[in-house]
């Protein structure tokens, strides 16, 4: 056997398919074993592997034993004399596979390599080549130096950035994103260090290849897509706690002389990082709702005077202490119906500022009816404030919009524009796919992958730069059943426009996957899914849960004469209110329900409106289908019919 790929997958099912297309291609080339180990995945990665791959070798882990254990256990079982260490958000070129293993046929030197990675946008990764981080060079990298004087062969040692990156070098470290090894190298200088849970494995192991006689080689002549960050988050404090904390672990094992002096930096950068993290996450996070606070707070100190003065003749007629508890409810009110409404989501949709505002205002109002004549502020105020808030705060965030500031970017009604590359088939076979998921773009251009001249497309894949210039194209998107990785990838380096988005087609066309930066995930276009657990879905359906629970609880005494088990009934709403149990949920009772989506325990569960005898087959159809297309008019359907039985679970 000439070389075992090992994968290693945590929940990144649909760039797992992607990559082991990308990699089914290259093995034709080269004979290849295929090794994928998921450390307890719950997107349904194993399941999607036996249907689609059943040539690869899987290994199910029941518990996420880390990046380092989850290799070797693949690594004991291969066979090949080369084994690459390939993570699961990449695509490779077709000839990839065997490019790299001729040159280490003919550099009997080499103990590993890595190769060129671009991120999804098409920009080089500086991380395809490393120098060892000695106490001096994670110095330079921690405190910015490497960044500031990039061609310096002394502070740019962490990148090597004053390497040329389209030729061929000997470096210190390989990328543990595509880390090709030579078997009898880990022979002789071990497996990775299990000490190491994620991030640092891939610099130990490098630096005892070196130690054990070997060198370390780039290799440019192929070039892979790295989507990076689909499985960890960069900007995170847990990111940066367990990167840095690895950098310790290294600093330990190689550096004894200079580790005392090394981990006290590291931790220095760890809190300072840390604290940067926070700050900036809470800044992020915070500024938008202050803003809003302020602007709802500044109309009621223009607005209350004013009518003051025209109900009364006189400022001040509200007492203060009056005025300062509505400003107080109706502020907070406001802020937690915006956030929970998608309002300062990023980018935000200006209908899920209305509907915040909208539904915000509707709690108010009937806050108010409950309260005592005297702590009543004013109706006519509430409905004054309401049309200031609906008129300002989608004015300000429009504004704010143009700073291009990201914190503050708006999703405008502004269509995407899209050129789709592939065969007639399989564009028309996609864009329909797309329509009908309610994809909000519009298909401006079809590519031809080749020298097609049918009047359906506006050119060929070799005309793409004047096809993306003149249509103004936002986003390219590759059909992986038309076109090679190695042809994506090379029009991905050589396109001229640096604002376009790339995305591929699996070749089924179920899903459509790409990044448009090293730090973000970009999107993740899931043909005819609706899935219960995106953001906007848990939100509609905690909207709801809030709503209907306390609207119930206010027309309790109406509603209970109809109601069984009347305390059940309230201790069920009071639950549902407060987010310890919702309304609807699958039926977990006989029903393996693991590998769905996770939800809390439902007063009322799917199959219920089927009544109590539903057999399990149905009900496990039922459960799929909730967690695959939610909509929240299937839970007001349900609680609509079944809510006299309240009391009843």
């Amino acid at each position: 056997m000439k070389l075992s790929v090992v994968i290693v997958n945590y929940n990144v099912k649909h760039f797992l398919e992607q990559c082991l297309n990308s990699v089914a291609a290259a093995a034709k080339h080269c004979e290849t074993e295929v090794f994928v180990v998921d450390n307890n995945s719950v997107d349904g990665s194993c399941n999607m592997l036996r249907e689609k791959f059943p040539w690869v070798k899987l290994i199910e882990n029941k518990k996420n034993y880390g990046f380092s254990y989850a290799n070797n256990q693949a690594i004991r079982e291969s066979a090949g004399e080369y084994v690459l260490l390939l993570n699961p958000d990449t695509v490779i070129e077709e000839d990839t596979l065997k490019s790299v293993c001729d040159f280490m046929d003919s550099h009997p030197d080499a103990g590993g390599l890595g190769v060129k990675m671009i991120d999804g946008k098409g920009r080089f990764l500086p991380e395809s080549k490393r120098g060892l981080p000695t106490p001096k060079v994670a110095f330079y990298k921690i405190f910015g130096l490497s960044k500031l004087f990039p061609k310096s062969k002394k502070f740019g040692k962490y990148h090597l950035t004053y390497l040329d990156k389209d030729e061929i070098h000997k470096v210190d470290v390989l990328s543990g994103a595509f880390m090709l090894l030579r078997a009898e190298t880990l022979k002789k200088v071990g497996l990775l260090d299990e000490t190491f849970f994620m991030y640092g494995e891939d610099i130990d192991l490098s630096y005892r290849i070196t130690l054990g006689g070997y060198n370390n080689y780039y290799f440019p002549k192929t070039t892979i897509i790295h989507y990076k960050g689909e499985s960890t988050k960069k900007g995170s404090v847990n990111y940066v706690v367990v990167f840095y904390n690895a950098m310790k672990i290294f600093a330990r094992k190689h550096f004894s002389e200079g580790a005392g002096l090394m981990i006290f930096f590291i931790n220095l950068a760890i809190y300072l990082r840390a604290a940067m993290a926070i700050a900036g996450r809470f800044i992020t996070n915070a500024i938008t709702p202050i803003i809003d606070a302020l602007l709802i707070l500044t109309g009621f100190l223009i607005i209350t005077p004013l009518w003051e003065t025209h109900l009364f003749g006189v400022e001040s007629a509200y007492p203060h202490n009056v005025f300062v508890g509505a400003m107080v409810m109706y502020i907070s009110v406001w802020l937690l119906s915006l956030l929970l409404s998608g309002g300062y989501d990023k980018p935000v949709k200006m209908k899920n500022i209305y509907k915040g505002i909208g539904i915000g205002a509707i709690v108010i109002l009937a806050v108010y009816a409950l309260l005592p004549t005297h702590l009543r502020f004013s109706r006519a105020l509430i409905l004054l404030g309401t049309a200031w808030t609906l008129i300002v705060l989608p004015l300000v965030r429009l504004l704010l919009n143009y700073t291009k500031l990201q914190v503050f970017k708006v999703n405008l009604p502004k269509r995407k524009k899209v050129a789709v590359v592939g065969s007639k088939e399989e564009c028309r076979s996609l864009v329909g796919q797309l329509m009908s998921s309610r994809t909000k773009i519009d298909i401006a251009a079809y590519v031809s992958p080749d020298a097609d001249t049918d009047k359906f497309f506006a050119g060929d894949i070799t005309q793409l730069d004047e096809i993306v210039n003149i249509n103004h194209i936002d986003e390219l998107i590759f059909c992986a059943k038309d076109i090679q990785a190695q042809q994506i990838i090379r029009t991905m380096l050589n396109l001229s426009s640096s604002n376009l988005d790339y995305k591929i087609a699996s070749p089924d066309g179920f899903s459509v996957i790409g990044s448009n930066s090293i730090n973000t995930t970009g999107e993740l276009y899931n043909v005819d899914i609706n899935a219960i657990d995106k953001p906007e879905n848990r939100r509609s359906k905690r909207m709801f849960d809030i709503v209907v629970s306390f609207f119930m609880i206010v027309l309790s005494p109406l509603l209970i004469w109809f109601i069984k088990g009347k305390l059940k009934a309230y201790a069920n709403l009071f639950s549902v209110l407060f987010g310890s149990k919702t309304f609807v949920s699958y039926r977990s009772d006989k029903n393996d329900v693991s590998l769905l989506p996770k939800i809390k325990k439902g007063v009322f569960s799917v199959d219920m409106i089927y009544g109590r005898d539903a057999k399990k087959d149905v009900a496990d159809r039922l459960n799929i289908m909730y967690a695959k297309d939610y909509k929240v008019s299937h839970d007001a359907m349900l609680v609509y019919k079944l809510w006299r039985k309240l009391g009843c679970n």
